[in-house]
């Protein structure tokens, strides 16, 4: 874990300690925070945390998303709001720091075509030797559950051999992102998949007591770094390893892992219209599905009908942008 290094650094760590006590992750909190502690370091005159403008120029440094931007400010403001609230500062130098306008982000949706390549693509990659099959196999398996169950990416990597009930095809996901629990069925040609994935693990006999559904090396689980790089290699093989843009006021997103739980929604959703049913019958179904606590989550993920238009909202975009 790294540890704060400014002068403020006792405070910072006064404050996690607070919020945990209060009953908050603060995994986030302490991420922001040393985006602050590293640049109170690299200042010339450290003091100038206490003067607002410290926080306008550094908020024009930070170089990121709008979003990401706002939620350090959030953070800042907060642990300046307690260094007041315990007598440690008498004004909160974030107090009035205006948040960056948000851009519309339009995510990257694969089409079920293009899902099928993908996975085509992870699974020649599959070395079949003794040391590697296991492994590889398991990477396929992670990026399978993320595009056919639209699975979050620390979810297949958390699971046990608890989790995967075979006898119902279901398994069975703890405290994901929104400290829910659920249960949820598999599509049969996924439960397959993870049988022989099983099954291949018992006759080669490696890593017995290793408790991960899908197993690493050292009797840990599958490393969340390596599942992105198999992702992102695959995707550059079939040829759709288009970059972020940011035209106007819009980002249009690039391919990630967690574009396939956009692409299950979008794709799950249109089945459901192309067979009749309301979206209005459709969305809490899915929502609980993909593990939201309501419903209206789940529409975000909905801003783009499919991959085609999205593709013709990107033309459109960079082609009124280039006229004179």
């Amino acid at each position: 874990m790294k540890v704060f290094e400014s002068f403020l650094s006792q405070q910072m760590e006064a404050f996690i300690s607070y919020r945990k006590d209060l009953g908050y992750h603060v995994k986030d909190t302490r991420m922001q925070l040393l985006i602050l502690d590293r640049y109170i370091c690299r200042q010339p005159n450290p003091t100038d945390v206490w003067r607002p403008a410290f926080y306008l120029k550094l908020r024009k440094d930070l170089k990121l998303e709008p979003t990401s931007t706002n939620c350090f400010l959030y953070v800042a403001r907060c642990f300046f709001q307690y260094l007041v609230r315990t007598g440690q500062c008498r004004d909160n130098p974030v107090q009035d720091v205006p948040p960056l306008h948000l851009r519309a982000f339009i995510p990257y949706v694969f089409s079920p075509e293009q899902i099928d390549e993908l996975l085509n693509s992870v699974c020649n990659q599959i070395r079949r030797n003794r040391r590697f099959f296991l492994k590889d196999l398991g990477e396929y398996l992670v990026i399978l559950l993320l595009a056919r169950c639209g699975l979050r990416i620390s979810e297949p990597l958390r699971l046990k051999m608890q989790h995967y009930r075979t006898d119902e095809k279901t398994i069975y996901i703890e405290k994901t992102k929104f400290k829910k629990d659920r249960l949820i069925p598999i599509p049969k040609t996924v439960a397959d998949d993870i049988d022989n994935y099983l099954a291949a693990r018992a006759a080669l006999a490696q890593d017995c007591e290793n408790p991960y559904l899908f197993t690493g090396f050292k009797q840990k689980a599958l490393y969340d770094q390596r599942i992105r790089t198999v992702f992102h290699k695959a995707v550059k093989r079939i040829g759709i390893d288009s970059p972020r843009r940011i035209i106007g006021n819009t980002t249009f997103g690039n391919p990630t892992p967690h574009s396939l739980r956009h692409s299950f929604a979008v794709n799950t959703l249109k089945a459901a219209i192309a067979r009749g049913q309301p979206a209005q019958n459709v969305l809490p179904t899915l929502a609980a599905y993909m593990g939201h606590v309501e419903y209206r989550h789940t529409i975000k993920y909905l801003k783009v009908a499919d991959a085609e238009s999205g593709v013709r909202l990107l033309n459109f975009a960079g082609s009124q942008r280039e006229e004179p």
